[in-house]
C-alpha cells in the first residue's frame, strides 16, 4: 500500500540525519520556511516516489482482478463470460470464445447484448445464479426471450460439468417511494418544479441515483435521503414508506410489493421507480 507523501519525506529526512556526510544539511531540510530549497527538493522527490507507489498499487489491483476473472469456474469468471456473450456468433470448437472471423469491431461490439451481469452461488445446491440485463435507450432492460435462449445455450456450452446455471432476466423491480420534501419556496413550487429552470430536480436526482446504483447492488434508503438533501431547493427530505415488487416466475407478473425497512437488493438486479406522484412538497 502506498505511503503518504509526508511519511516518505520524513523517512528521507531521518536518513539524512543519520548520514555523516549529509547531516550538516539537516537544518535546511527541516526548516518550515517555504523558501527552503532543500525542503522543496525532498518534497518533490517524495511526491514522485508516492506517485510511483500508487501506480504499483493500481497495477497489483488490476492484475489480481484479471487473475480472478480468468480462473475458470469461479463466480467472477462466470460474470466475465456472461459479458463476453455475442449474439449471432458461434463458439470456436471446444473453446469458450467466439469465432469472429472477418467481423468488424463495431459488429462485434453490437453483438455483446449483455451489458450488466451479477453472479451468485445457490446455498441449496450446486447451482450458479446469473442475473443479466441489456440496455434500451440507455436504460437497463431485459433481453428478449430468443436472446435469453441463445445465452442459456452459450452458458450450457461453457459451464463446468455438474454445475447447474439459472439465468434471471426479469423486468426491473418496481420501486415505490412515498417521500415528503420540505422545499425552499423561493426555488421550488408546490409541485417540485424549479421556478428558475422549469425542470423537476427531485425527480431527476432520484433517476440519477438509480443509474448510480451498481447492478445487483444494495439500495439504501439513507443514501436516497442524502442524495435528495443535496438538491437545490430541498431543505429536508423524509421517506415515509418504501416498498418494492418483483416478477414472480410462477405468475409471470409482479408479485405483491414488500416493504423496505433499511435496504434491499433487487431480485432482477435493478430498479425502476414506479411513479413520482407520491412525492409531497411542503414548506
Amino acid at each position: 500500500m502506498a505511503r503518504s507523501i509526508s511519511e516518505i519525506q520524513k523517512e528521507m529526512v531521518d536518513a539524512i540525519s543519520k548520514s555523516q556526510n549529509l547531516s550538516g544539511e539537516l537544518t535546511l531540510i527541516t526548516s518550515t520556511s517555504k523558501a527552503s530549497i532543500a525542503r522543496l527538493l525532498t518534497f518533490i522527490v517524495a511526491t514522485a516516489i508516492w506517485t510511483l507507489e500508487v501506480f504499483f498499487d493500481q497495477h497489483t489491483k488490476e492484475i489480481d482482478e484479471k487473475l480472478a476473472n480468468q480462473k475458470s469456474g469461479t463466480l467472477p469468471w462466470y460474470r466475465t463470460m456472461a459479458l463476453r456473450f455475442q449474439e449471432g456468433f458461434d463458439l470456436v470448437t471446444d473453446r469458450d470464445y467466439f469465432e469472429n472471423g472477418d467481423a468488424e469491431a463495431q459488429e462485434i461490439e453490437d453483438s455483446k447484448i449483455i451489458k450488466y451481469a451479477a453472479v451468485a452461488e445457490s446455498a441449496e445446491a450446486s447451482r450458479v445464479i446469473i442475473k443479466i440485463a441489456g440496455e434500451t435507450d440507455q436504460k437497463l432492460s431485459p433481453i428478449t426471450q430468443d436472446q435469453k435462449a441463445s445465452f442459456e445455450a452459450y452458458m450450457k456450452e461453457i459451464k463446468w460439468a455438474g454445475v447447474e446455471v439459472t439465468v434471471i432476466n426479469y423486468k426491473p423491480d418496481k420501486l415505490r417511494l412515498e417521500i415528503q420534501i420540505k422545499r425552499d419556496a423561493l426555488v421550488l413550487n408546490n409541485k417540485g418544479m424549479s421556478i428558475k429552470n422549469a425542470n423537476y430536480p427531485v425527480e431527476e436526482a432520484l433517476l440519477e441515483h438509480m443509474k448510480e446504483l451498481p447492478f445487483d447492488g444494495d439500495l439504501r434508503l439513507s443514501a436516497i435521503v442524502d442524495k435528495l438533501q443535496k438538491v437545490p431547493g430541498v431543505l429536508d427530505a423524509t421517506i415515509k414508506s418504501a416498498s418494492s415488487a418483483w416478477i414472480n416466475p410462477d405468475l409471470n407478473d409482479y408479485d405483491q410489493p414488500q416493504p423496505i425497512l433499511i435496504s434491499t437488493v433487487p431480485v432482477s438486479g435493478y430498479f425502476e421507480i414506479e411513479t413520482f406522484e407520491n412525492i409531497e412538497y411542503v414548506v
